[in-house]
């Protein structure tokens, strides 16, 4: 790898942090006066800070909300078939923006979840990396990340969770958990 070539890192694992990690990469980007695209898989029905801020950060921060809202919970009763149409419209967004060399950090927030959830195939993912424009870095967000894009991907962290408030029963919270 040459000075000036992007590369791939890889957010994961069951603790809280790895959109936030994502987005601690935008303010430094973003901060260098670099552009910066965010493609969100699978957040879109729920309201959550990043919706707002991102605004703040145009014209360098690009945040394209893809997903149709968290899929298989309570209040989700949309048929598979619309979240995986979604998740589809993200890879091809996604293709766009990493291929054509506007963008210093383009972040899949959420496509392991994604991938998890079979709204989308491995091939996809793949096929989206071997697109990748030269000088453009890309990050993949979300746990269950597959053992074929961490052995791809130049960096990879796992998050880890050792405490959390909600095993107190205490609600996610306003500006820490969204």
């Amino acid at each position: 790898m040459s000075e000036g070539e992007g590369i791939v890192v890889i957010f994961t694992g069951k603790g809280k942090g790895k959109t936030s990690a994502a987005l601690g990469i935008v303010l430094r980007s973003v901060g260098h006066g670099q552009r910066v695209a965010m493609i969100q898989f699978i957040k879109g029905e729920w309201y959550y800070g990043e919706l707002t801020s991102s605004k703040r950060l145009e014209p360098e921060f690009d945040m394209v909300v893809s997903g149709r809202g968290f899929v298989g919970i309570i209040d989700d009763d949309l048929p598979l078939e619309e979240h995986q149409a979604a998740a589809k419209l993200a890879i091809d967004i996604a293709k766009k923006k990493v291929s054509s060399g506007d963008y210093d950090v383009v972040i899949l927030d959420e496509i392991n979840y994604a991938l998890k959830l079979k709204l989308i195939v491995i091939e996809d993912a793949l096929d989206l990396l071997k697109c990748k424009a030269r000088r453009t870095s890309v990050i993949l967000t979300g746990n269950y990340a597959p053992t074929r894009l961490i052995e791809l991907a130049d960096m990879v962290t796992e998050m880890k969770e050792i405490k959390h408030p909600f095993r107190n029963g205490v609600r996610a919270m306003k500006g820490i958990d969204y």
